[in-house]
């Protein structure tokens, strides 16, 4: 647990009506039908700055606990996620074109992937609020997370991932003591069997409660850390469900507002395999809502989401940062995993390696240039990918 912890929550507002909802309740999303935000006193946040900055002793996502939903320290469910280390990439990057590429290696954290972010978060906050029992729809990483920390807390956890989820994330949902269920088909379909059974519990489907996205926007705040408050000029993001780029946003502009940055923002960019590009494709035709992808088929199973919840804001994210999209041939994932394997001595996971083709893309195309300083997101290891090597 955490010892020293000041939230300044003040309540919940939903980024597209602007309806407040109190921040005291069990909540899901706004009767509009988008993801709630959770807005803070950033006055509050500045006065205490101006005497310290965030503690720099505390080395996980805890540190920035003024800018996170949990007012008690006895109910922060932490196994040190966070404050992963942003690495410089000197073989990678001149393999691929770029002077400065530095990767965010998110396979340090707890459970080996940046799910630990969303889900400490969120299942501390749903703990403070008296929530029991969890239940999420996954494609693998957050299955695993998700039931380690509902096993730290000691709640229960149900677990509904498609049928042909590698081995390992079943076994290691069962070892921290989840009930799991296999379903045929995508998250989608995952999540619709969920919801039919219509159980007493808690939903922390991606973007459907207004915390994981809390966990995950530290992953903006530490860039911007580890980079003496500055940002880069990009950021590669492999992208989902899209709680990655969204938070890494909203993190942003809650740092210029508390007066750590300026207004300079980078390209976002998210990085999706051809197999299962409805990010992408929304981008490219210029609509406002994303589609959904119909047969949907990638082995980078964490890109398999054939319809995000939070649309439109994705979209917004990514044009608001005159960023993109990109597609990647899904025959280049896994030789690009073993090159970057060879070349930095990471297990990346096949999520990532979609992230290392997109990169790899934008500079051909001249989206990217070989001066700018890069950032690229590691989602994960491929440690639990056992059948697809």
């Amino acid at each position: 647990m955490v010892s020293l912890l000041i939230s300044h929550i003040s309540h919940l507002e939903c980024p597209q009506c602007r309806r407040k909802h109190s921040p005291d309740t069990l909540a899901t999303y706004c009767i509009c039908g988008s993801p709630l935000f959770v807005i803070y006193d950033l006055i509050g946040v500045q006065e205490d700055l101006a005497r310290d900055e965030f503690p720099s002793d505390m080395n996980s996502m805890w540190r920035y606990s003024q800018l996170l939903p949990v007012r008690s320290p006895s109910c922060v469910v932490s196994l040190g996620e966070g404050w992963t280390p942003l690495l410089l990439s000197r073989r990678l990057g001149k393999h691929i074109g770029l002077r400065m590429l530095r990767i965010k290696d998110e396979a340090q954290n707890p459970t080996m992937s940046f799910k630990d972010r969303g889900l400490s978060a969120a299942i501390s906050r749903h703990l403070e609020l008296g929530a029991k029992t969890f239940a999420l729809p996954s494609a693998g990483n957050a299955a695993v997370s998700a039931c380690a920390y509902a096993a730290a807390a000691g709640l229960k956890a149900h677990i509904f991932m498609p049928d042909d989820t590698p081995e390992p994330f079943f076994e290691q949902c069962e070892m921290y003591g989840a009930i799991t269920t296999r379903v045929k088909g995508t998250i989608s379909e995952a999540g619709k069997v969920m919801r039919d059974k219509n159980e007493d519990w808690t939903d922390l489907s991606t973007t459907k409660e207004p915390y994981r996205v809390e966990g995950k926007k530290t992953l903006g705040f530490e860039i911007c850390e580890q980079m003496g408050w500055s940002v880069p000029d990009a950021i590669v993001c492999p992208t989902g469900g899209g709680t990655a780029i969204i938070g890494i946003w909203k993190a942003f502009d809650e740092l210029e507002s508390v007066g750590l940055i300026g207004p300079e923002r980078p390209r976002m960019y998210a990085a999706q395999s051809g197999g299962c590009a409805p990010i992408v494709h929304a981008i490219e035709k210029g609509i406002d809502e994303i589609e959904d992808w119909v047969n949907g088929e990638t082995e980078a199973l964490g890109l398999r989401v054939p319809s995000p919840f939070a649309s439109r804001l994705i979209l917004s994210a990514i044009r608001n940062s005159n960023g993109g999209a990109v597609a990647v041939a899904e025959q280049e994932i896994r030789p690009t995993r073993k090159t970057a394997a060879r070349l930095e001595g990471l297990d990346f996971c096949p999520e990532a390696a979609v992230g290392i083709c997109g990169l790899r893309n934008l500079i051909e195309s001249g989206r990217i240039d070989y001066d700018e300083d890069v950032v690229l997101i590691n989602t994960g290891s491929g440690a639990r990918y056992t059948n697809l090597k």
